[in-house]
């Protein structure tokens, strides 16, 4: 933080600033005006800018605006002759990281330098800090912290050489193919194609030529030779995702596939020779597929040499805060927003939700509430309702910030005489002896909060 930029239209501010800082060791540059500023930003690339105000064409504030829009790094700290409250919050507002008066006494300009240092110091600090938590708690691209994630890692570097087929399950959007991928990345194949495939997503009559490609002429529009992902795949990883979703009809030609490690294209009379690593993935628990005749039980055996079972994020809470705290960081960069993190209450209730939609719908859930959130602090009322409702509605109303006794205590009456109805589905007699009021009073308050499906 040793570079200073002083922006001001007065020449003799410029120099007073100029010998204060580079006898207290700064490195200076000088501009008379906003534009100049620019200029020199990309130029002489100062850690922090010490702008006036108030300048023809542009201003100090219109200044950092163009900063923040170029999301320069730049610490911007504001001078004003003109000195007020307004003023300096709408600096601070603005992004200013401090609000000077004029004129003002050489000490308060080094003071404020020197606090704006530690203040960058910290900032990096804590930077480093994360990339270091970030990397200690990441493999390949997983990023997690829980138990079962971590055995689940080391259960990785262990198989990973293997040809050995690998089996993961799991619900829908927990990783599997971030999984696969990361054997494959952990194996000595790393160089050679990973090649997925989603068998659901692909219609039944085309899914074999997808697998094993198919020769000119051996049905309609094939037009000339193709290769399939399994020669596609040779002396790499094939990944089968969703393979409980894989035709019966095509089950017995994988097997034997896998079995003789040959395939045979459509239409062709001789068999072509692949070494490929298979791995597997279903979201469906494959062995009670296989036990109900929907899955062949010798190729359920045949894939299910090394199970990988993934749990859901709701079963490893400790990756939830971890997994917030990396969206939060991403999106910041990818979105230009500013959020530092969550209120108390607003990272409970992503502990307590049970992501039904896994690690996809948390990074959703963190961006959409990126982008709604009015501060740089994600509250509860940022969150969807879905994800509010994990957490007690009283609880819900006392986060809202509410000041007024009489109001919050009204509000929570009402949730308290809704949920004896739901309990008593309805009868207000119950409901009354519950909430300890009279049969009268109960009646009232239903009115009065209008409550009308009681």
């Amino acid at each position: 933080m040793r570079r200073v930029l002083v922006v001001d239209d007065e020449e003799n501010i410029r120099l007073v600033l100029r010998t204060l800082l580079r006898k207290h060791g700064y490195e200076v540059e000088m501009a008379d005006s906003g534009e100049s500023a620019l200029r020199l930003v990309d130029t002489f690339g100062p850690d922090v800018i010490l702008t006036d105000v108030r300048m023809p064409k542009m201003g100090g504030l219109d200044l950092l605006a163009t900063l923040k829009a170029k999301q320069s790094l730049s610490t911007v700290i504001v001078m004003s002759a003109y000195g007020s409250v307004d003023l300096a919050l709408e600096a601070m507002k603005a992004g200013a990281y401090d609000y000077v008066s004029k004129p003002f006494k050489p000490e308060e300009i080094v003071l404020v330098l020197k606090k704006a240092e530690e203040r960058e110091n910290l900032r990096r600090e804590n930077k480093a800090l994360k990339e270091q938590i970030r990397e200690s708690n990441q493999f390949e691209s997983i990023l997690a912290k829980s138990p079962q994630m971590t055995l689940i890692f080391k259960t990785i570097a262990k198989i990973a050489d293997y040809k050995t087929t690998v089996l993961i399950q799991g619900e829908s959007g927990v990783g599997k193919e971030l999984v696969a991928r990361a054997i494959h990345a952990r194996s000595t194949r790393k160089n050679a194609p990973f090649v997925a495939i989603n068998c659901g997503a692909i219609p039944e009559n085309l899914l074999e030529s997808e697998l094993f490609g198919h020769r000119k002429g051996a049905f309609t529009d094939a037009n000339a030779d193709r290769r399939g992902l399994f020669e596609e795949a040779h002396t790499g990883t094939l990944f089968l995702d969703e393979i409980g979703d894989l035709p019966l009809s095509l089950q017995v030609k994988l097997l034997r596939a896998l079995q003789e490690e040959s395939i045979r294209r459509l239409g062709d009379t001789r068999d072509i020779k692949v070494d490929v690593r298979i791995i597997a993935a279903a979201h469906h628990d494959l062995a009670a597929e296989a036990k109900a005749g929907r899955f062949r039980d010798d190729l359920f055996y045949r894939i299910n040499v090394l199970p990988i079972l993934i749990p859901p994020l709701r079963a490893r809470k400790e990756d939830v805060a971890l997994l917030t705290d990396h969206f939060i960081a991403r999106n910041n960069v990818r979105l230009g927003t500013q959020i530092r993190g969550l209120s108390p209450d607003a990272r409970k209730v992503l502990l307590e939700y049970p992501w039904p939609g896994t690690v996809r719908e948390l990074e959703n859930t963190i961006e959409r509430a990126m982008v709604l959130s009015e501060g740089d602090v994600i509250g509860i009322t940022d969150l969807p309702d879905r994800v509010r409702a994990a957490l007690d509605p009283v609880q819900i109303q006392l986060a809202t910030g509410e000041m007024s006794i009489k109001k919050t205590m009204a509000a929570i009456e009402e949730i308290l005489i809704r949920r004896a109805l739901a309990k008593t589905r309805g009868n207000r007699t119950r409901a009354a002896e519950l909430l300890e009021l009279s049969h009268r009073a109960l009646l009232y308050k239903i009115k009065d909060y209008q409550i009308t499906d009681a």
